[in-house]
């Protein structure tokens, strides 16, 4: 291993806008299991799931982020419905909610990678546009726009999504929900249809996030293996239910992995996430910006 300052300079600017990604993907489940304690382990596969409808659209010649933003009520929708099916199936009937619940998440998970393949195959699909395969030349180094894109997506949930949490009603709800159902029943919510308007705004986000994975990079139907553990990392590293954690999660890790990744090959990369979970973990239980 050679040191030198310019790839570390240049795996620290890929870090950054690969950290990004990491949370625009990982939002929606920092709502879903931060914030609701349901254990959404379909989250990547709904997330898939967007890229392939992302497919559709782009194919009909709309932008790929365009194609996402519109497939988000249609998403909402769709959590709204499994969140009902999970409650009525599994919260309502107590303590072994978790554990059947986990089970009927992997389930989902599984049902949608194989609808995936009968109907698109096992082949990689990618997207069209301007700023796919472009890159912006800053000095000795080349940006890829995709990259940069993804960037601002996830600035933007971020933002909005704190905004949405901290200064609305609902959104003091969504956070408190998880905490003290009895004293949101006093304060006139019915914590049922909180949940379950949260679960569809997480669900809705993943159509975004999946519209993103998508222009980074070729999907296939078993690509939410490759991100079902870095999501749940990023998500308890931030502490459950920190949007702004999983922003400044996401960076922690996307950093690290492109240093250890420039500087000791790809082979060491995927042990970045778990490594850095049980480091924080040992030192701060609840998470970098635990509740």
């Amino acid at each position: 291993m050679i040191f030198s300052l310019d790839l570390l300079t240049e795996a620290v600017i890929f870090g950054v806008l690969l950290g990004c990604f990491y949370a625009a993907v990982s939002i929606g489940l920092s709502v879903s299991f931060g914030l609701l304690d349901v254990p959404h382990v379909a989250h990547p596969a709904v997330m898939i799931l967007g890229s392939y409808f992302t497919y559709l659209l782009a194919n009909q010649g709309l932008d790929p982020i365009l194609s996402g933003v519109i497939l988000m009520p249609a998403f909402f929708v769709l959590g709204v419905l499994i969140y009902r099916f999970y409650y009525e199936s599994f919260e309502k009937r107590g303590s072994e909610a978790g554990v059947r619940g986990l089970a009927f998440f992997f389930g989902l998970a599984f049902i949608i990678e194989i609808g995936l393949i009968l109907t698109f195959g096992v082949d990689q699909r990618t997207v069209r546009a301007a700023y796919i395969g472009s890159s912006w030349e800053l000095g000795d180094y080349r940006i890829p726009y995709r990259m940069l894109v993804a960037f601002g997506v996830a600035l933007a949930l971020t933002l909005a999504l704190t905004i949405y949490l901290s200064k609305t009603f609902i959104g003091r709800a969504i956070k408190a929900v998880a905490q003290d159902q009895g004293a949101l029943r006093l304060m006139g919510a019915n914590p049922v249809r909180i949940k379950q308007w949260a679960f569809g705004i997480a669900t809705a986000v993943s159509a975004l996030a999946g519209a993103m994975v998508i222009v980074v990079g070729p999907v296939e139907p078993s690509m939410d293996r490759l991100y079902i553990g870095r999501t749940f990392c990023i998500v308890v590293l931030a502490g459950l239910g920190s949007m702004t954690g999983t922003l400044a999660s996401g960076l922690i890790l996307g950093i690290s992995e492109s240093i250890v990744l420039m500087f000791f090959g790809a082979s060491w990369a995927p042990a970045v996430a778990f490594g850095l979970l049980l480091v924080v973990l040992g030192i701060r239980p609840q998470g970098l910006f635990g509740r």
